[in-house]
């Protein structure tokens, strides 16, 4: 029997040929922006959760006596020490919003789009620093998860399930996926929440979150939502319930109206995070997010 070779890509990578193109092409955009910036911010915000045991030595002059292995001291008849080093290891854990909002886009890049392009960044500069990666996609269910793991192969598999997820007219259960992936993850993880963050009722569950892991939410905004254009009568549509309502936006006070709507919502969301000491970083979809991130990486690179 002879495979087809016809309907996958390499070997090994389980992504069809179609999907395979779109990866290899986002990872040689983004590769320069990996290699030169974020997979150093990375290394250097995101250390070692702890110490791991590395090996056990004679005793010397002016070391801890806390240190002492006492099994092996009284086996060997003289005093030994365990010698810890930090551990490297780490877990990335990339949550991606995928209800009905995050397919939103003007003119610009949809929302979930700019969302795999930040997810492949994240994801590549986790492998250069030898770190596993997981994947939650989620609406107001949990519509894929991929437990983390190692490698460039691996990677492929993430990048590839988020660009064969399809939309839907879902809401966002915040609260239920933040309280799943609190469940899935037994150590201290990096997670990454990568959503528009249009919900409500989390408050609890993000601060649990917020507390077990290091949390980081890149808060995704559309300018169409802020200035919408003055086309007429149009029928605007809540991309999560598929309602539907006729407005004018050829008046000025309508766009003034949906315009202070986003802006107060918006301001609402910055002031919680802050209030739960939560990291975060607004981007839009017009914009490039690479500036925008390392400022963030480096600042927060002094607090720690």
């Amino acid at each position: 029997m002879v495979a087809d070779h016809q309907n996958s890509g390499p070997a090994g990578t389980g992504v069809p040929p179609a999907v395979y193109k779109k990866i290899r092409q986002l990872e040689i955009r983004t590769r320069g922006i990996v290699t030169n910036l974020f997979a150093g911010e990375y290394r250097s915000n995101f250390k070692g959760s702890g110490m791991e045991f590395s090996e056990v030595r004679e005793y010397q002059f002016g070391d801890d006596i806390r240190s002492i292995d006492w099994n092996v001291s009284a086996r060997q008849g003289k005093p030994f020490i365990k010698v810890f080093q930090e551990e490297r290891e780490q877990t990335l854990m990339l949550m991606i919003d995928a209800s009905g909002s995050l397919w939103f886009g003007s003119k610009y890049p949809i929302k979930y789009d700019y969302a795999i392009e930040l997810s492949a960044v994240l994801a590549f500069s986790a492998i250069k620093n030898n770190d596993k990666v997981g994947l939650c996609i989620f609406s107001d269910r949990i519509e894929r998860l991929i437990p983390p793991r190692k490698g460039r192969t691996h990677v492929l598999r993430v990048l590839r399930e988020l660009f064969a997820h399809q939309p839907s007219e879902r809401p966002t259960n915040l609260a239920m996926a933040i309280d799943y992936v609190n469940r899935l993850l037994r150590r201290r993880s990096i997670v990454f929440l990568i959503s528009d963050l249009e919900a409500t009722g989390f408050d609890k569950s993000i601060r649990i979150l917020n507390s077990k892991h290091d949390l980081i939410t890149l808060l995704l905004r559309d300018m169409g939502e802020l200035v919408p254009p003055p086309i007429g009568l149009t029928h605007l549509r809540d991309p999560e319930t598929g309602t539907t309502q006729l407005v004018d936006l050829s008046s000025e006070k309508v766009r003034d109206r949906i315009r202070e709507h986003y802006i107060r919502q918006h301001a609402d969301t910055r002031d919680l995070l802050k209030k739960l000491q939560v990291d975060s970083v607004e981007l839009f979809t017009n914009q490039d997010y690479v500036d925008k991130l390392m400022t963030f990486f480096r600042k927060r690179g002094k607090r720690y």
